[in-house]
């Protein structure tokens, strides 16, 4: 019998046709629909391999059931919503895709910064709905970027790479990291900064950090009054590291200037949310990966680390290292 993999969100056949000719492979037909957790935890327990999004929660209830399992592949740089503890314990080897998305995210990161800066969407929406009358010397006004300082808060490879960008526009450029880049500092110029003068001298505030324990909720009222009332604060990382209450309300006391959000506490975010009321901020539909070459891209790396390990080799990124110690 061949193994047997399951996919929890509709992939364009062309990037299946492969992988079909070796394996059993099945997939929710939904395409903006989450995988119900009764069908996930029906499908895991008979396969060999699973090919997960991030809004999929691969916690140890489903692993211990999953007596199959061998891989779990993470369509995402994020792995937060996988237990990575127990999978390591389980044998279950824990994929993801980096690098192949870290131009793209810092794409769609710093024209969120811009786009919020200079008002783009709602100038956008001024125009549509027939508002613009005439010209007049403050018409939708918004904040210059260039010769501005940026913080950026998690200078992994994607937080490099928006540096780079921001070196285009001639910025002073800090960062904060739990350990210093200093290739980083030599080659892009970027200054190393305790978070909290980050958070105080920054115009641009873009956060690109994991969500961990350490991180979570990192971003509160308290470090939003220490911002500047013109600062714009960037989130690309995961919602959870902010408080979305406190954000909200520095926001509309004039705290902080704008904001530009992918990524949100509970997604998908409703209409209703009191961010979305809000003409400071543009929201997107976490999107940061989001262009056709890097999602097929990302999709063929999951299927070649699943190949990998169900032919007992290694996988091209891995993220529980020790899990050979139990494989199964």
């Amino acid at each position: 019998m061949k193994p047997y993999i399951f996919i929890t969100r509709k992939l364009p056949d062309d990037v299946l046709s492969k992988i079909q000719e070796t394996y059993e492979v099945s997939m929710w037909d939904k395409e903006d629909i989450p995988v119900p957790r009764e069908i996930l935890l029906k499908e895991a327990s008979q396969a060999d391999a699973l090919l997960t999004m991030l809004s999929d929660s691969i916690d140890r209830d489903l692993l211990t059931s999953a007596k199959k399992l061998k891989v779990v592949a993470n369509l995402a740089v994020g792995f937060d919503n996988i237990d990575i503890q127990t999978a390591t314990e389980l044998g279950i080897a824990v994929c993801n895709t980096p690098d192949v998305l870290t131009d793209t995210t810092a794409d769609l990161t710093f024209s969120l910064l811009l786009a919020t800066a200079r008002r783009i969407v709602e100038a956008a929406e001024f125009v549509k709905n027939d508002q613009w009358k005439s010209w007049s010397p403050l018409l939708l006004a918004g904040h210059d970027v260039h010769h501005k300082t940026i913080g950026i808060v998690g200078m992994g490879k994607i937080g490099e790479a928006v540096a780079k960008r921001a070196t285009g526009f001639e910025m002073d450029i800090l960062y904060n990291n739990r350990t210093r880049k200093l290739e980083a500092e030599e080659r892009l110029g970027v200054q190393y900064t305790p978070f909290e003068d980050l958070i105080k001298k920054s115009d641009f505030i873009v956060c690109l950090t994991p969500l961990t324990k350490e991180t979570k909720n990192l971003f509160t009222r308290e470090v939003f009054q220490q911002m500047k009332p013109s600062a714009i604060f960037v989130n690309a990382a995961r919602g959870p590291v902010v408080n979305e209450q406190d954000l909200y309300e520095a926001l509309v006391n004039g705290q902080i200037a704008g904001a530009g959000l992918d990524v949100f506490e509970v997604e998908p975010i409703r209409s209703s949310h009191p961010l979305l009321t809000l003409s400071n901020v543009v929201a997107l539909p976490h999107i940061g990966s989001s262009s056709v070459e890097t999602r097929m891209t990302m999709m063929k790396l999951c299927l070649d680390n699943i190949s990998a390990v169900l032919e007992r080799k290694t996988p091209k990124t891995l993220v529980n290292k020790d899990w050979q110690a139990a494989i199964r």
